[in-house]
């Protein structure tokens, strides 16, 4: 007798291999099959071999939903948010290849709430002594990130809740023109996503929506020229429009179109946030103010 017997997948009828099985409520699934599911579902152990065939049945109709689809507003990091308002549709996708990948079109009147929280994240700073131990400073320091985390709730069969990050580089601080970039994304998204109110409410919710993605790309474009010039205190250097890839190519969007590297990100420019002393070469400052001895870390960064 063998030690184990063969699995079948109940939706394909295919052999499943040793490390192969997904168990569902009263079956198996074959991992190729278990590969068509929405990557949103998550109660696959306790779908029955019924309700996974009606979950690729509907994933199969939803190739074609998907191919009348024409996004007008992308909202996103890595992760992006595709709205075709005209069709009153949307889906969610880290893919750039997202018509190959199958994601799940939602209505919008499917849409319960969307939620944005954010985290931040505390790192502390140390310093070298007179030893060349790595001692903490006195008071300590510390720099700081935040984390957009975005959840859209929506009533759906097969899954109530979308969870991503929405920010794709996270703001250092809160005051800043990045925060504020994302802070008007997930507003524009929220007003994007939330049923439309009835009557005439619905012209004024499309303007509001209008004016927040015009402000977001007001300070987006605010944050890309938010560079100190060497030149002077206060003096602001733009990001120029067109930049050149280690590959060779010219372009001017945020990756390559010939090889798809990131756009680099300008360098940071110091100044002494105790006295406001500029170094020679802001990109390289010493380890400690000549004018006051404070030390140089990433506070002092602009």
């Amino acid at each position: 007798m063998a030690l184990f017997g063969k699995k079948i997948c109940d939706i394909c009828g295919g052999d499943i291999g040793l490390l192969g099985n997904r168990k569902l409520e009263d079956g198996n699934l074959c991992k190729n099959c278990a590969k068509k599911l929405s990557p949103f579902m998550t109660d696959r152990r306790q779908s029955t071999v019924e309700e996974i065939q009606r979950h690729l049945a509907y994933r199969e109709a939803n190739k074609g939903v998907l191919a009348s689809i024409h996004p007008s507003t992308v909202l996103g990091g890595y992760t992006k948010v595709y709205i075709d308002e005209a069709a009153g549709k949307f889906f969610v996708t880290r893919s750039r290849n997202w018509r190959d990948e199958n994601p799940d079109v939602i209505d919008i009147s499917q849409v319960i709430d969307v939620r944005t929280d954010v985290t931040e994240h505390r790192t502390e700073q140390y310093h070298n002594d007179r030893e060349g131990r790595s001692v903490s400073f006195n008071p300590p320091r510390y720099t700081y990130s935040y984390e957009f985390q975005t959840s859209i709730l929506v009533d759906s069969p097969w899954f109530n809740e979308i969870h991503f990050e929405l920010t794709e580089q996270r703001p250092e601080q809160v005051h800043s023109e990045s925060y504020r970039y994302y802070e008007q994304m997930a507003d524009s998204l929220r007003a994007a996503l939330m049923p439309a109110p009835a009557d005439g409410v619905a012209d004024a919710l499309s303007a509001t929506i209008a004016r927040a993605v015009a402000s977001m790309a007001s300070a987006a474009k605010a944050s890309a020229a938010n560079t100190t010039n060497a030149g002077g205190i206060g003096e602001d250097l733009e990001r120029p429009a067109g930049w050149k890839c280690a590959c060779g190519a010219t372009n001017t969007g945020n990756f390559c179109t010939n090889c798809g590297a990131k756009r680099p990100e300008p360098k940071k420019v110091f100044r002494c946030d105790k006295c406001g002393w500029t170094p020679e070469d802001p990109t390289k400052p010493p380890k400690f103010c000549p004018n006051c001895g404070d030390p140089f870390t990433d506070a002092d960064a602009k």
